[in-house]
This record gives structure tokens, C-alpha cells and sequence, in this order.
């Protein structure tokens, strides 16, 4: 199965690259910017890699981006993720970055833009895969400091295709950051949304109506609304789950437990991603290969999986077909 994920084509649409910070790489940053981290060692970090929840991952998400200063920085971040996603099949990444949480310690767009085109240059010419990013603003800072961030950013959105929402989810509804996401698409932005990991299906409702988001970020809570998942499985609206992300932070116990199953019942258009694999244990491949184990996905729902994620990139239709066509051709005879 391993070999199978592997050679798999399929987007990845739900990845944050600073929580592609492996506590190596972070330490190795760190020294380079003479930053003081208060673990030890490497070790010590990873071995604080255990959440009860979203918010105690978040404290140390926040944390471990501090090291990240230079243009540098932010290229070895996300070349060393594009590295490791074309090892899994990854022929297109649609990555979330964070602003508020570099442009709040100082860190100028210039910065981490220069960085992170660069790495995507360089990765598409050693790589067959293309990349594009995703702004998302932080929930816990309000809609007004969302707007001020995406003013900022006007002249910087080279390679951004859209803005997304993200971080600390209950008590920060879709619905306070309505001015931000109208000016984005007049900025010509795709629009998605964090929904329903943690907080509400409503939450999912409101994102969808207020926000206009053409795709849900996690969405697990929806099987709670019987509506909304009619809705949903009658627009087919994408819905970027993270098997092992849910499980690290408390929102599912086990993976044998993940509601996943019953989703693809449903009909929902679910699409398998990592969120934050390098503190959740496990990058795309590894959640493809988990949910088949634990939950008796065979090779060609896998390969499902792997056509909506292209179905469900903002690619263009000739790019998917093409993509498609390969996924047929990597499922032929698989079991």
C-alpha cells in the first residue's frame, strides 16, 4: 500500500507550512538567528509534541515560528516540505501560510514571500508538481486585524490564489471576518475556511453563505446537522480532512473512531490532507496509508481520494484531466 500512496498522484489542500516545522529544522534556524528556544534539544521538543486540544498545539505552533527570521528561513521551510510531498505523490499543493504570525514579531511580507516563491521556483524545476499559496488569517486576532493584513499584503499576492481562516476555532465565527473575505475576492481571491473541527456545523454554514468559501477546512462536525450534510453532499463541496490531525488534538480518540467512514457514506467530497504533519506524526502519504489500515479503505478508495483532491484544486480543467487520466493509470488493477 505504502508503494501504491507513493506513486499516486493527488493535490494536497490542507497544509499549513509552518506546521511543516520539523523540531531538527527549527533548531537548526534557531541557531542560525542566534534564537533562544526554551526546550534543550530536538528531542525535548518533539517530545512535547502531545495535545489535549487545539489551543495547547497552537501555544507551541506559535512558539517553534519564532525561530523563522530571514528569506532564508522561510525557503528552507518550504522546499523541505515540497521535497518530501513529491516523495508522496504530491503533484499539487495549495499551502497555507500564516502572515499575522510572522508580520506580529516583525517579520516584513518581503521577507517570507521572497522565500517562499523561491522555494516553489526551484521545486516545480526539480519536481513534477506546482505549488501555489493560501493566506489565511488567525482567528484569535478579529476580522478587523484580517482586513488591515490582507491591505498589507495588496502588493505582495504574486502566487497567493486565495485567503483561508485558521486558528483558535470556537468563540471566532465565520461571520466577523465577512469584510476581509468580500474585499478578497475582489482582489480576484479563492475563498476557503476552517469549519466544524472543533467548533459547529454552523460554522460551516456560515462560511459557506457569509464567507462564500468554495471549500470547508476540516468539517468533521457537519454529520452533526443532517441539513447541512444534504447540503453539502447535493453541492459537493470539498471538505479537506486531516485524519491524524484530528486524533493528536482530541477531536476524534482513535483512528479506528475517525468518522471519516461514514462521511464517504454520506456522499460528502472528502479529500485526505496533514494540516500540521510535523507535529501531528505523519505527512499525506502516512495519513493515506493510516485510514486504509485502520479503516478498511482498499487501494482504489485511496485512489478516490486522490481524484477529488484534483477535482477540488483550483488547477485548471485541462491540468485535471491530465491528472486524472494518471490516476487511472496508477489504479489499474489495484485491489
Amino acid at each position: 500500500m505504502i508503494e501504491f500512496v507513493r506513486r499516486l498522484p493527488k493535490a494536497e489542500l490542507h497544509i499549513h507550512i509552518e506546521g511543516t516545522l520539523e523540531p531538527e529544522m527549527a533548531f537548526a534556524i534557531a541557531k542560525r538567528n542566534g534564537v533562544d528556544l526554551r526546550f534543550p534539544d530536538f528531542e525535548a521538543l518533539r517530545a512535547a509534541y502531545e495535545f489535549n486540544d487545539l489551543q495547547s498545539f497552537l501555544d507551541i505552533y506559535y512558539e517553534t515560528a519564532d525561530a523563522l527570521r530571514t528569506d532564508e528561513d522561510f525557503y528552507d521551510l518550504l522546499t523541505a516540505y515540497l521535497n518530501r510531498a513529491a516523495t508522496d505523490g504530491v503533484r499539487r499543493a495549495e499551502i497555507f501560510f500564516d502572515p499575522q504570525t510572522h508580520t506580529e514579531r516583525g517579520i516584513e511580507f518581503d521577507t517570507f514571500m521572497a522565500g517562499f516563491r523561491q522555494a516553489i521556483e526551484d521545486a516545480e524545476r526539480h519536481h513534477d508538481l506546482s505549488a501555489d499559496l493560501i493566506m489565511c488569517f488567525l482567528r484569535h486576532l478579529g476580522g478587523e486585524a484580517a482586513l488591515q493584513t490582507l491591505n498589507a499584503a495588496e502588493t505582495h499576492l504574486e502566487g497567493v490564489i486565495g485567503v483561508g481562516l485558521d486558528s483558535s476555532e470556537v468563540g471566532y465565527p465565520p461571520e466577523l471576518f465577512v469584510e476581509a473575505f468580500d474585499r478578497a475576492r475582489r482582489l480576484g481571491l479563492h475563498a476557503v475556511a476552517h469549519a466544524a473541527e472543533e467548533g459547529p456545523p454552523a460554522y460551516v454554514t456560515g462560511a459557506l453563505d457569509v464567507l462564500g468559501a468554495e471549500r470547508i477546512d476540516h468539517g468533521i462536525r457537519s454529520l452533526e446537522d443532517p441539513s447541512l450534510v444534504a447540503r453539502l453532499t447535493a453541492d459537493q463541496v470539498p471538505l479537506t480532512v486531516c485524519p491524524f490531525s484530528n486524533v493528536a488534538l482530541g477531536v476524534v480518540e482513535d483512528l479506528a473512531d475517525h468518522p471519516l467512514p461514514a462521511m464517504v457514506e454520506a456522499g460528502l467530497n472528502v479529500t485526505i490532507n496533514s494540516d500540521d504533519p510535523a507535529y501531528f506524526g505523519g505527512y499525506v502519504g502516512d495519513n493515506f496509508v493510516g485510514i486504509g489500515h485502520a479503516l478498511g479503505f482498499g487501494m482504489e478508495d485511496l485512489a478516490d481520494f486522490a481524484r477529488n483532491s484534483i477535482r477540488a484544486s483550483f488547477i485548471t480543467g485541462e491540468e485535471k484531466v491530465r491528472l486524472l487520466d494518471e490516476i487511472d493509470g496508477a489504479s489499474e488493477g489495484a485491489g
